[in-house]
């Protein structure tokens, strides 16, 4: 993306990063396609407005793909504590029904049902703590990737613009797919 901070034009972005593959060479050869698909064209609002749909597009490829996942993370963080609290209410109740059978409320006879319950929620909140934490990491991550991305989708952008102001009809005839700049 910073290569293309001082790239002049959409051609030159191509020739810079002709041996990158990745997500900034798609957004230049989708940006170029459009440009060569768009010759004879003389209104630069409606070829720049093809080339958004297009880069956006791409941007919520790659957004869907790296969101892959995240939500059994997500599943995980939410209903762990309620698998846990659902083992707690069972515990307790095992100890009410222990206290019932022999009608005293001696501590061996509560115990048993108190440490199941003790445990379903410290398994539960263990499943559920490091879910989240780990959730909330790749959340961050993601969000940088993707405002990064619409940056670089930004900065192409900028580049056809460019190249529409220099010469409407001929910056479709200059500009080459990134397959035929390789």
């Amino acid at each position: 993306m910073n290569k293309l901070a001082n790239v002049r034009s959409t051609l030159e972005g191509i020739k810079q990063l002709a041996a990158i593959e990745g997500e900034v060479a798609q957004f230049l050869d989708a940006a170029t396609t459009e440009l060569k698909l768009s010759p004879g064209s003389t209104n630069r609002e409606g070829i720049k407005q093809r080339i958004v749909s297009r880069l956006e597009r791409i941007e919520a490829s790659y957004g869907r793909r790296i969101l892959r996942g995240t939500g059994v993370l997500a599943t995980i963080g939410a209903t762990a504590p309620f698998v846990g609290l659902f083992g707690t209410v069972w515990g307790i109740m095992n100890s009410f029904i222990g206290i019932s059978k022999s009608h005293t409320t001696n501590l061996a006879v509560v115990a048993p049902g108190i440490a199941e319950a003790v445990l379903a929620t410290a398994l539960g909140l263990a499943a559920a703590i490091p879910a989240v934490v780990i959730y909330n990491v790749f959340a961050r991550s993601i969000a940088g990737y993707r405002a990064t991305l619409g940056d670089a989708a930004a900065e192409v952008l900028r580049l056809v613009s460019r190249d529409l102001e220099r010469a409407p009809t001929s910056a479709a005839r200059r500009a080459k797919p990134l397959s035929a700049a390789e």
